[in-house]
């Protein structure tokens, strides 16, 4: 579904990664309580904008500011657009 979205200047399409509802003991875990995960795989990437290329590649995975960046929902999964100059880093395995 990724394939149909193709971001403008310097946006970055992102999917954040899923947070375990579970604890490490098994227990199931409310939402409420589950904290929003700050971690993402790009998964396209804008030309860039005056003449200024985007600093991450498709595939990367990315360290996102908690909140911000524009939802996307199309049809059951959750992407975000974001500025490049958003991102915070490049998490390198």
């Amino acid at each position: 579904m990724a394939a149909r979205i193709v971001p403008l200047f310097n946006r970055v399409l992102v999917q954040r990664a899923k947070v375990e509802a579970k604890s490490v003991g098994g227990i199931l875990l409310p939402e409420k309580s589950v904290n929003r995960n700050n971690e993402g795989t790009v998964l396209a990437v804008g030309p860039g904008k005056d003449s200024k290329p985007c600093a991450v590649a498709v595939g990367q995975k990315v360290l996102l500011p908690e909140f911000g960046g524009s939802k996307i929902k199309v049809g059951e999964e959750e992407m975000f657009l974001f500025h490049d100059d958003d991102i915070l880093a490049i998490v390198k395995d």
